[in-house]
C-alpha cells in the first residue's frame, strides 16, 4: 500500500537560494543540498519521500514568509557535493561509501500571489503551532501537518495541491 505524502516546510534565504530561483530552473527541478545538521540530514535520508508536499519559507528577510510550494521528485540521496574538494558544501569527512549528507530534488508547484508572513501564521489557530514557529527553532527543514498544510494554503489564497 502506497503512504500518504506527508508535508515539510524547507527554509531557504532568498538572497542564497529563492523560490523565483527555482521557478527559473530548467524544468522547475533543483535539488535541495547543502544540509549539514544531523537531525535534518535524516529526514532528506530516511522520511522524506517522493510525492510529498513542501512548504517553500524565506528565511533572513521582513517578512520572512511561506512564498509558495514544491513537490520531492526524488528520494534522499548522497549529497555529491560533500565530494568535491572546490564546492563550498565540501566535508573532508565525508566518504563515498558510507556518505555523511543526503539531499533531495524538488520541482516547483506554485508560487503564492499572496505569501504567508510569520505574522499571519501567528495569528491563525492551526498554523500558529507549527514547528517553524517555535522559539530557539533553528532546523533548515520542518515537518508540517496535514491541517497546517491547507491552513497555509488558505492563508496564501491558493488551493492545496
Amino acid at each position: 500500500m502506497a503512504k500518504s505524502p506527508s508535508y515539510w516546510l524547507f527554509k531557504s534565504e532568498p538572497n542564497v537560494y529563492s523560490i523565483d530561483d527555482l521557478a527559473n530552473e530548467t524544468k522547475q527541478i533543483t535539488s535541495w543540498e547543502g544540509v549539514r545538521n544531523y537531525q535534518v540530514r535524516n529526514m532528506l535520508r530516511d522520511d522524506i519521500k517522493t510525492g510529498d508536499g513542501v512548504l517553500f519559507y524565506h528565511s533572513r528577510i521582513e517578512p520572512m514568509c511561506i512564498a509558495g510550494t514544491a513537490r520531492v521528485v526524488r528520494d534522499g540521496y548522497p549529497d555529491h557535493f560533500a565530494f568535491q574538494t572546490d564546492h563550498r558544501y565540501f566535508d573532508a569527512k565525508s566518504d563515498m561509501n558510507n556518505p555523511r549528507w543526503f539531499m533531495v530534488d524538488i520541482k516547483l508547484k506554485q508560487l503564492f500571489k499572496t505569501v504567508v508572513t510569520r505574522a499571519m501564521l501567528k495569528e491563525n489557530k492551526t498554523t500558529a503551532q507549527m514547528k517553524v514557529m517555535a522559539r530557539g527553532n533553528r532546523l533548515s527543514i520542518t515537518p508540517v501537518t496535514a491541517a497546517e498544510w491547507k491552513a497555509v494554503h488558505r492563508l496564501a489564497g491558493a488551493k492545496a495541491k
